[in-house]
């Protein structure tokens, strides 16, 4: 058994509170210091915004101050800090006086989300990316050779079947879904999807596609973002589940070759239809336990067909989340981490 202090946001359905969770349930002590509870950027009104931002250093120093007390407190074997944009260097200096800190890093890039992280990462006694091209993109750009890979893997308290209620089928129900963040490229692809089939009931959720300028996604799109159990729920009522990948960005070697969404959607009980990479056809048997497609003309082709065929689609859904739920569940990469922990990092500091 060890003492964690768990550092970021833990709201229902984030990929860091499923960590964290896995970590409780693997048997440790585990004290969270949300950093949702101090900063937030997820307000609408202007006036309230200009307020956040305004007092952000103050709310910053205040989150950094709850992170060292909490470490004050716990005396913790060591400390994970999941992403750690707000995270000051000095917290960080402060913390590995007393224990290991660790970094786990679940983005494509490291330039994109702050000023503090390529001055907080070197610090770091370890950092897990989920990039296998992270590794070499945090050598490269920042020098850091104390990196390994470590893949997203699904919550078993969100991610699972669910039954969509009659009152919630008629919001939830498609042919297609994508639920991501808009970018230019997944922008690209469903647009290709409409122009070939109009009649597709093709529903978007996530953030940011209020950018999309292509007409013939208009009424797809949903305007909100789906977490949680609606997003666990909305899976399941999507009759095809899109994997559609992001592209590179500044920073960033390459665009993801797996996501989050790469596990969620089979141990949700969802068919899915996901972009081929390298990686992606390294989890999952193709046309067996996952469907994958390359350009825009197989993935219109695959939609058809599969719309088409029920039974091999509800095969290829049941053989997918059998497949999640025997090796991705989150608790798996959790307990890699502790692994790591024990026998490089904290054996070393004895």
């Amino acid at each position: 058994m060890h003492k964690i202090i768990c550092v970021g946001p833990q709201w229902r359905g984030s990929n860091a509170g499923a960590l964290f969770k896995a970590f409780s349930r693997l048997g440790h002590v585990v004290d969270v210091v949300d950093e949702n509870y101090y900063i937030n950027f997820t307000n609408l009104r202007l006036l309230t915004r200009i307020i956040d931002k305004l007092f952000f250093k103050q709310h910053a120093l205040e989150f950094n101050e709850a992170v060292l007390r909490s470490a004050s407190s716990l005396k913790p074997d060591f400390v994970l800090i999941y992403k750690g944009a707000f995270v000051f260097p000095e917290t960080i200096k402060i913390l590995k006086k007393n224990c290991v800190v660790v970094n786990f890093y679940p983005d494509v890039s490291f330039r994109t989300h702050g000023k503090y992280l390529p001055q907080t990462l070197p610090l770091y006694d370890w950092i897990f990316t989920t990039k296998t091209f992270g590794i070499s993109d945090l050598k490269k750009e920042l020098g850091i050779d104390k990196v390994s890979f470590i893949p997203h893997g699904y919550d078993p308290e969100i991610h699972r079947p669910l039954e969509v209620s009659a009152s919630l089928h008629a919001s939830l129900s498609c042919d297609v879904s994508f639920i991501g963040t808009y970018s230019p490229k997944k922008e690209k692809y469903l647009s290709a999807l409409m122009h070939a089939l109009p009649q597709l009931k093709l529903l978007i959720w996530g953030s940011g596609w209020e950018q999309a300028t292509t007409r013939v996604l208009q009424n797809s799109i949903q305007n909100k973002t789906v977490v949680g159990d609606l997003y666990a729920l909305a899976i399941k009522a999507s009759r095809i589940n899109l994997g559609i990948l992001s592209e590179s960005v500044g920073g960033a070697s390459s665009g993801d070759l797996i996501t989050s969404r790469t596990f969620h959607i089979p141990a949700s009980g969802g068919f899915m239809l996901h972009e081929r990479t390298r990686e992606s056809v390294l989890y999952y048997e193709e046309d067996k336990e996952c469907v994958f497609f390359e350009t825009q003309e197989e993935l219109i082709a695959k939609v058809q067909y599969y719309l088409l065929n029920e039974s091999e689609r509800e095969n290829i859904t049941k053989s997918g989340m059998d497949r999640a739920m025997k090796e991705h569940a989150i608790d798996v990469r959790a307990n890699a981490v502790i692994s790591f922990v024990e026998s490089k990092l904290l054996k070393n500091r004895s």
